[in-house]
């Protein structure tokens, strides 16, 4: 089971979360479909949830802010060393500050921000909360993607504020993909996917992956609980998978990287 204690290196998804407009209503559906344990927070935590998976926080449930008019949706936050800086930086870089750094409590300081395609995504400076204490297992999230049309633009941009290196693993004409790391040689710590090769419109967006050891139950059991089939499930180099809508309109994906068809192509 991989865990994870104290603060995730700088750069690194370190947390996910969802936004949505009836917390109760999300509660029921994920503790349902992942297993999750859903606490409260203190009254002063504005009704956000925090989700246990086997003891240790897996992922937040809270509710939109007030006033905003907002899909329902799940975000990726990005550890850092200083939230302020980071800022500074996605403002140079091109992008934008959404919701202007903060101290939530005394568990972090964090903020909001799109990339310069309008990607929004989350930077997470860690206090008493250091993220997620578990990842890469069944009701946990396991990989964090980008889909983006704007594909060498988003790279630039997000190496320019997190300083990630790429990998190219797709076959450069139909599959235009990248992992990124830390490192030119690091382990590989989320995706970036050209959607431009996707036929269709689709926003630009940070997408949410959790493993699951049945991708077929899993899709089942989340449709039946009120979620929508957004992308039918097949197999893959990487897991079987699908991507689903929660009740509320929120997509995330679901994989079982244990069930393979090949191996993964390397670098185009």
């Amino acid at each position: 089971m991989p865990t994870h204690d104290g603060s995730w290196q700088p750069g690194t998804p370190c947390w996910v979360d969802s936004q949505v407009d009836d917390t109760t209503r999300a509660r029921e559906f994920y503790g349902a479909l992942f297993g999750w344990e859903i606490m409260d927070s203190p009254p002063d935590a504005g009704g956000y949830l925090m989700a246990l998976r086997h003891g240790r926080p897996a992922a937040g449930i809270g509710p939109k802010p007030d006033g905003m008019a907002t899909p329902s949706v799940w975000s990726t936050y990005f550890a850092a060393d200083s939230a302020d800086a980071i800022a500074e930086k996605i403002t140079a870089a091109g992008g934008s500050v959404m919701m202007p750094p903060f101290d939530v409590l005394d568990v972090g300081r964090m903020f909001v921000a799109a990339d310069p395609v309008g990607a929004v995504f989350g930077v997470w400076e860690a206090k008493a909360h250091t993220g997620a204490g578990i990842y890469n297992e069944d009701g946990a999230y396991c990989w964090n993607e980008l889909h983006t049309d704007q594909y060498k633009q988003a790279q630039e941009f997000y190496a320019a504020v997190f300083g990630w290196h790429y990998t190219e693993i797709g076959d450069g004409q139909n599959f235009v993909y990248s992992t990124f790391g830390l490192t030119p040689d690091g382990a590989p710590l989320g995706g970036v996917n050209d959607a431009s090769k996707t036929p269709g419109d689709s926003p630009s967006l940070w997408l949410t992956w959790f493993q699951v050891d049945n991708t077929d139950a899993s899709v089942a059991k989340a449709t039946e609980l009120g979620a929508t089939v957004l992308m039918g499930v097949h197999d893959s180099p990487f897991g079987r998978m699908g991507v689903l809508q929660g009740p509320q309109g929120e997509a995330f994906g679901v994989i079982d990287p244990e069930t393979t068809v090949s191996e993964p192509q390397a670098g185009a």
